[in-house]
């Protein structure tokens, strides 16, 4: 397992140190070292401290001359740090060797976490009312991720897609089209998941403000959907379903595919809640409120200084949370499943097929989409109703990380970028408000992404066709999207801007997708395939053996990413490999030696840089082209 083997190796060591001490029950850690702390550093000296009366120095001296009676493969020797650290050099000839081979492994960053078990992740879930807008790719990248990633650690994942067709949004673009006269076909070729937004949408809305008596129509459209055989509920089902059908022709474009869709409708119709319902009041995580506020209403009782939960009003209807309750104790399989399913009728461009739940009978198809676990992509606006729902999932199903919400911060335009879009924002960042009309599709920021790379690229290339001009300012558009939405902290507001981004210098996607297509080139212009059975000892120099360190933590930046729930993790695992590279390529010569051997190593080492980043990168969603 490439640099996770001299770590292995170290640990067990180390153990067997402490065993022959009579020393037991240290949770010491052992890591990749940073600067100036050699290869691999321990913090075990510290740990010891107390128990031993020593200081940290003395025992990492203690323990360094103890473990040079140890077998070691990988290590070549140990030192004690000034600092008290426990700092490891490796036999770079060897390791060297076990990660270059094993980087031409199909295998390669592979890790198992999940050993087989099943995994939900549920992400985009976008009210199919209008077109998906920048803020919306966030949640969609990152559950895509995620799902990379937790693929990669060997679980098997069942990606689903909520799609909301009972709410308020959809009363209002079935109160635009049937009271307010609005045509059921966009003007100009629009796409009609654009056209219900910025149209439809935005119009009624506007109208309810400067007409509040327009309520009572809005209220009667939101009743007569709950009736599933409502002309209504017919008619809004039909016009959803041809903005989902725009919505995921966008996220398809940007690399992303489902297993399930699931119908919020269904759900309602389906009998789940009244079943869930009954088991809070079995299991007493609801109350009934005699008097007070909430007097005649079912209640989930708040924690440390929250407000207590309606979860049913005192007229008897449900609340919005008694809708996600009993579609995550359905994910956890903690409910029969009242669906049937039927495949989607449009096949993803990856030939995943794509399933959607329905209640009719003609067609009985059984499927199981639940897992042991669920992740759920939602903002951290709702972080109040995800921990209630995380709570009542870890009591019912007995394990507390059953349910896990993946919560994220809102995206912002730069006011440059909001001032190319055509928003007058008066100099301001802009935040996304589809309700307001104030937001950006995500197929706008796409195509002048693409267009701005098409422009560079033919500069560039003039002898570039059209056609490998069009592939590459794709994968160039949607890495820069994709990177964009991962690269920082989730609890971060982001601030997307189009020049920045597509910039080829500093942590962008085309910087690192420029490195990759750097290093197909020189193995292009060396006219051969490099050969794995070479002497990896001729690689010695300092930017040779930071490169080769940077390809060989692989494995451990997918462990820790999949443990973590973290995209930035493989994020910034590839702009510091992108960076190392380009250090060895600046001060390493490769092609043209006059030394055959030399050559052919350093060649080895590009390429494992190379089919490493393609992986690393095809697990953030981002094709690494060869040529830019």
């Amino acid at each position: 397992m490439t640099f996770k083997s001299i770590i292995d190796e170290v640990e067990n060591n180390l153990n067997k140190i402490l065993s022959d001490l009579s020393i037991s029950d240290v949770e010491f850690s052992v890591e990749p070292a940073k600067p100036g702390f050699g290869d691999v550093s321990s913090n075990i000296s510290y740990l010891l401290a107390k128990q031993l009366k020593k200081s940290p120095r003395e025992i990492a001296e203690m323990l360094s001359e103890k473990y040079s009676k140890c077998t070691n493969t990988l290590v070549l020797n140990s030192e004690a740090h000034t600092s008290g650290y426990l700092n490891f050099f490796a036999n770079w000839k060897k390791l060297s060797q076990l990660i270059l081979s094993e980087s031409y492994l199909d295998t390669c960053g592979d890790v198992d976490i999940g050993n087989g078990s099943t995994i939900v992740v549920e992400h985009t879930s976008v009210n199919p009312n209008k077109a998906l807008h920048i803020g919306h790719i966030r949640n969609i990248v990152i559950g895509d991720t995620v799902s990379r990633i937790l693929e990669k650690a060997n679980y098997k994942v069942n990606v689903l897609n909520y799609i909301d067709d009972s709410g308020l949004q959809v009363a209002d673009i079935v109160v635009g089209f049937k009271h307010f006269g609005y045509a059921q076909e966009p003007p100009n070729g629009k796409k009609f998941d654009h056209y219900c937004g910025d149209d439809v949408y935005v119009k009624t809305t506007e109208r309810y403000e400067a007409d509040p008596g327009l309520e009572d129509i809005r209220k009667n459209v939101l009743k007569e959907l709950e009736d599933g055989d409502s002309e209504i509920a017919k008619f809004a089902d039909k016009i959803t379903r041809r903005v989902l059908a725009g919505q995921l022709e966008t996220c398809w474009n940007l690399g992303v595919t489902y297993d399930c869709l699931n119908f919020e409708s269904q759900i309602i119709r389906s009998g789940l809640w009244s079943r869930i319902f009954e088991k809070l009041k079995e299991m007493k995580l609801v109350e009934f409120e005699n008097e007070g506020k909430n007097g005649g209403c079912w209640v989930i009782r708040g924690e440390d200084k929250e407000e207590d939960k309606v979860i049913v009003r005192s007229n008897g209807t449900a609340t919005y949370i008694a809708k996600d309750i009993p579609y995550a104790a359905w994910k956890l399989g903690l409910l029969e499943d009242p669906f049937n399913y039927e495949k989607y009728e449009k096949e993803q461009p990856d030939s995943r097929v794509l399933w959607q739940t329905t209640l009719k009978e003609s067609d009985k198809i059984s499927k199981n989409f639940a897992g042991e676990k669920v992740v759920t992509v939602i903002d951290s606006r709702q972080a109040r109703l995800q921990k209630i729902i995380t709570s009542l999932m870890g009591k019912f199903k007995s394990v507390p990380d059953a349910y896990n919400h993946l919560g994220y911060e809102s995206v912002t335009l730069s006011s440059e970028t909001a001032k190319t879009l055509g928003l007058d924002t008066d100099g301001k960042q802009a935040q996304m408000s589809g309700r307001k009309g104030l937001y950006v599709s995500a197929d706008s920021v796409y195509e002048i992404l693409k267009e701005k790379t098409k422009d560079e690229t033919k500069k560039r290339h003039p002898e570039m066709g059209d056609s490998e001009i069009e592939a590459i300012a794709h994968s160039v558009s949607v890495g820069t999207l994709r990177y964009e939405m991962i690269k920082q902290d989730l609890d971060k507001i982001i601030t997307f801007d189009l020049t920045k981004s597509l910039s080829l210098e500093g942590d962008t996607s085309p910087y690192i997708q420029y490195t990759h297509a750097r290093a197909s080139r020189i193995l292009e212009k060396s006219g051969r395939t490099p050969t794995i059975d070479v002497d990896f000892s001729l690689l010695k120099e300092k930017s040779e053996l930071d490169l080769i360190k940077n390809i060989g933590l692989f494995n451990l930046q997918v462990l820790d990413a999949a443990n973590n729930l973290s995209p930035k993790v493989i994020a910034r695992y590839c702009y510091d490999l992108a960076v190392a590279f380009n250090s060895f390529y600046e001060k390493s010569k490769v092609l043209d030696l006059g030394d055959a051997e030399l050559e052919n190593s350093r060649l080895c080492l590009v390429n494992s840089f190379r089919i490493v980043l393609e992986k690393s990168l095809d697990l953030l969603g981002i094709k690494a082209p060869d040529r830019m």
